[in-house]
């Protein structure tokens, strides 16, 4: 029995395609409507899966090919993240035989594949425990590492990878001097989907190597939202799951964790680093004339409408380039729009991790560079504020 699935997005394809093939289905996917639509008549698929938002040629377009011009009977499903009820009526008044709603299971996926075009002569079973969700949209997570052959959680990474499907992550290697590339290389094997490996030959900063690393990703068009994490998961990937939730699910642009304690939350840290924090985060709050609490946790989600504003040019620091990404936001849209795109979301679990790169005696460096980023973005701001004044613009 054969499947033809087309979307735009090839990391909601690819999980779908090992399941069903486990089950023993032919299938071939396509993320090119328009190739797909030639698929179709190559391939004769007794089902088609189509998603119905994609660029060009919609999802009601393969339908209609289908259907009008090829005046065929195949069973077509619908899986997309368009739950509108105009859009859900007008797949079934084309003809359509199922509509599934993003985000649910693949086990649900192959239970309705079964129901219209049965199962294959071989009738597999499979271990239906680690059950994957087809989400509706797709991430990418820049991790930057240096030296960390003997702290990266690989496990852990490849765990969330195979459990969670609409997952790209990108390691940077920043330089390392240790064998962290090779780590690396071992981790991508066979994973080159999911996984990418971005190499800087000298080490940049984290700063340099998250700004590469994201504009690496941002290539990639099946990319909803682009976002980093710290290598060491003192953020783990459960909790940056529930940033890309809340970036889902409202209007926000840019989610950023916050390590702010509260009832039912696991945050941990050193009772000098807190009080330096304390300090630290004061001096931010003047700079961005905004009430965040915790500018640099090293968890944020951002929405691919604003990765060119925020990393298309280098930044002024190798480390607090957070408070520039902000700054650089509230600079190109103002303050009182930029306060509407930013969310700061509190972590469920936060603890710092032994060995972290960034020590006590950092904290003066720090200070010098905020001064540095006043500075620097307090004259982009004075000829903003005179552009302003000169177009008459309020």
């Amino acid at each position: 029995m054969k499947v033809l699935a087309i979307d735009d997005q090839q990391l909601v394809l690819l999980p779908l395609a090992k399941r069903l093939m486990e089950l023993g289905y032919e299938v071939v996917i396509e993320t090119d409507a328009t190739k797909g639509l030639v698929l179709y008549d190559e391939f004769k698929p007794d089902l088609v899966i189509v998603d119905i938002n994609m660029p060009g040629v919609s999802g009601f377009d393969v339908v209609t090919h289908i259907r009008i011009t090829r005046a065929s009977e195949t069973p077509i499903m619908i899986l997309s993240g368009n739950t509108k009820n105009d859009a859900i009526t007008k797949a079934f008044e084309l003809g359509i035989n199922d509509y599934m709603k993003k985000p649910l299971s693949l086990a649900e996926i192959c239970a309705r594949v079964k129901r219209l075009i049965g199962a294959p002569g071989l009738n597999k079973s499979i271990n239906e425990e680690n059950n994957i969700i087809i989400q509706k949209r797709c991430v990418g997570v820049v991790i930057p590492c240096y030296n960390e052959e003997e702290r990266l959680l690989s496990n852990e990474f490849l765990s969330f990878v195979n459990q969670n499907s609409g997952y790209h992550l990108c390691f940077v290697n920043d330089g390392s001097k240790d064998k962290t590339l090779e780590v690396l290389n071992d981790l991508q094997k066979g994973r080159e989907d999911f996984i990418s490996v971005y190499n800087c030959e000298k080490n940049g900063g984290k700063a340099e190597a998250v700004r590469l690393g994201i504009l690496h990703m941002a290539k990639k068009s099946d990319l909803d939202y682009i976002g980093f994490l710290d290598a060491d998961l003192s953020t783990d990937l459960s909790d940056f799951d529930d940033l890309v939730k809340t970036m889902e699910e409202s209007e926000y642009k840019i989610v950023s964790g916050s390590r702010i304690s509260r009832m039912g939350a696991n945050i941990t840290k050193e009772s000098a680093r807190k009080v330096i924090s304390l300090t630290i985060n004061y001096i931010i709050r003047k700079i961005l004339s905004m009430n965040f609490k915790d500018t640099q946790c090293g968890a944020k989600i951002f929405h691919k409408d604003v990765i060119d504003v925020a990393f298309s040019r280098k930044f002024v620091t190798r480390w607090i380039f957070d408070v520039e990404i902000f700054k650089r936001i509230t600079i190109h849209f103002g303050l009182k729009k930029a306060k509407t795109m930013l969310c700061e979301k509190p972590l469920k679990r936060w603890i710092h991790a032994d060995g972290s790169k960034l020590s006590m005696k950092d904290s003066i460096k720090i200070v010098m560079q905020l001064a540095q980023i006043a500075w620097v973005y307090r004259n982009k701001n004075r000829k903003n504020n005179t552009l302003t004044d000169q177009l008459g613009i309020v």
